[in-house]
This record gives C-alpha cells, structure tokens and sequence, in this order.
C-alpha cells in the first residue's frame, strides 16, 4: 500500500516534501503527483512520480482535463490514502480519489493565515475529506491544526564582515505563468544599488516579467537546485512572497526581503502574498514590504539577520 503525496509546483510542493517527513503513520511507500517542471524534476530527483497537467488558478476546464490520466494512476495502484497542499490541480486526484473511497487528506497552504482558499473551500464540501490548517488561530471542530511548515525557523543575529553590503545577491519571482511583476523589478533596479558592494554579483530569477529597458540579466526559470546554491552562498535574498521563495531562503538561512504581489496590479490571483510575507515577518522570518516603500535600510536589516533550523519537531499526525 502507498501514499499519494499531491502538489502543484511552487510553494505547494515546496510545503508538502517538508511535511512529508513528519507525517504519522508514516507512509509505506510514496508516489508523488505533480506537475512535470524543472522545479519538480529537481526536487523529486530519483522519487517515484506521476505527472499531471499543471491547472492554473480559476480553470475548472483543466481540472476535469487530468481525469483520464488520474483514473489510470487509481486504477493500476494500490492507494491507502492521498494527502494534498493544493492547489486547482489537486482536485483532479482528490475528487475521483474520494469517489473510490480513498481517504483523503487537505493540509491548506501556510499561507493562508485568516482562513482556507478557494481550492480548501471547494475540498471542504467533498464528504469524508480530512481538513488541515497551519494556524491554531483559525482551527475548529472541522480543520484540525498539528503544527505548521515555519515552525522550523528562528532568527538570529548574523556575522558578517561585509558592512551592510552585499556581494552575492538572490532576486527571484517565482515561475507561474501568466502574472508579470515589473512594480518589484523597478523597485530593485532604483534601490539595489545602494547596497551593493564594487564587484556584486546578482541573479535574477524573474518569471515571466518584462525587463525591456532594465538592463539587467534575467533568467525566466532556473532549477531548483542552482536557486538554492545561490542563495546558501547570498548576502541577500529578494523575492515575491511567494511560500517556495521564501522557504527556500530560509532552508539556506537567510532572511529574505519579500515584496508582495497585488491582485489590483494584476500580479497575482488574490492578494494571499500580503498574508504569509506579515505571518513571516511577525515572526522575524523576513522584512517585508511594498516595492513602492522599499529602502536600503531594509535591505541592510536583512543582510543583518540570520536563520537558525531544527529537525527536532512534532509529528503531523493525519486523522484515522
């Protein structure tokens, strides 16, 4: 018997590989469903996986486009249960999975801080569905709260000898398609330089922006594994607040600067990045702030503060 760990790429999938080492009862055997992309073949290097159809946000359409391949994946395999951080593309497994009586289990995404997404509210109204959040703050009789993704970070002072500049810098926004963040870029391009050392280097890792005008060398997708060398070997780390971004820097210590993308700029589906970027700096986990009110200071604090990582954390207990 396996389990079905199901993610779209990003901050999702980002979120579950973590989680996965804490789920009790532990799984026997693992088939990860995801979306076939460079951030997933690198993460699920050697893993046993089974790609889907990436769906965007809002595309029903594309949901019910996965079922054939999602009825082969059940069909062939012995499943005990799938567990899932979202987003649209899971439903295409939950859905058919619970039509076959498969337990089922929705870990709502740490970034939602004051409540479950769209995608956590479709999967509440499936019955027998097992609910999940990563704040006891809006836990209830329905979603159960057994810890959360961030719980393994804690800031701490950091030496450098670089006197608040830096030489190696990580800017990266995220790979989703379809949303463009020229506000952040140009925020960058103004106030950057200010904490640049002589013989900086930076990478940038810019989705789908356009850099016309710039000047700058952006990169539209890089692997997961360059990003993460990169930032362990970063004075700085900039990104979109975006859960993956942000986990990723802190897995290599370093607090990043998180610049929100807006829904009224049309930078993104909802405005859920305002959510986890205040969740991470209430904690001290980052500095975040609008590209518009960005200044070298906050940069400064960043290079200045370090992550400290423990292993040592609860199990996730999933309801039996």
């Amino acid at each position: 018997m396996k389990v079905l760990l199901v993610a779209s790429t990003g901050g999702h999938l980002e979120q579950l590989i973590r989680l996965s080492k804490r789920l009790r009862p532990e799984p026997a055997g693992i088939v990860w469903v995801t979306p076939d992309e460079p951030q997933s073949r690198s993460l699920l290097a050697g893993q046993d996986v089974y790609h889907l159809r990436y769906v965007p946000p809002r595309r029903a359409d594309l949901v019910l486009a996965n079922s054939p391949a999602t009825y082969r994946l059940l069909k062939h395999g012995r499943y005990d249960r799938v567990v899932s951080t979202g987003a649209a593309m899971a439903l295409s497994v939950l859905l058919m999975a619970r039509a076959r009586g498969i337990p089922c289990h929705w870990i709502e995404s740490s970034a939602r801080a004051t409540g479950p997404s769209l995608t956590g509210r479709i999967v509440a109204s499936v019955p027998g569905m097992h609910l999940y959040t990563q704040y006891q703050s809006w836990a209830d009789a329905r979603w159960a709260y057994r810890g959360s993704v961030l719980d393994a970070y804690q800031p701490v002072p950091r030496t450098s000898s670089c006197d608040g500049l830096a030489r190696r810098v990580v800017v990266t926004f995220g790979t989703q398609k379809g949303y463009s963040f020229r506000r952040g870029l140009d925020a960058l391009v103004r106030v950057l330089p200010a904490v640049l050392a002589p013989d900086a280097e930076v990478l940038w890792q810019t989705g789908v922006t356009d850099l016309s005008g710039l000047h700058i060398p952006g990169h539209q997708v890089l692997p997961a594994a360059q990003i993460r060398e990169a930032m362990a070997a970063a004075d700085l780390v900039i990104a979109h607040a975006g859960v993956g971004s942000a986990l990723t820097a802190l897995d290599q210590g370093r607090v990043p600067v998180l610049l929100p993308r807006l829904h009224r700029f049309d930078e993104m589906v909802d405005d859920h990045q305002l959510m986890i970027a205040a969740e991470l700096e209430s904690r001290g986990l980052a500095v975040s702030r609008a590209p518009e009110d960005l200044t070298a200071d906050d940069l400064r604090k960043a290079i200045a503060t370090g992550v400290a990582t423990t292993t040592d954390l609860p199990p996730f207990h999933l309801v039996e």
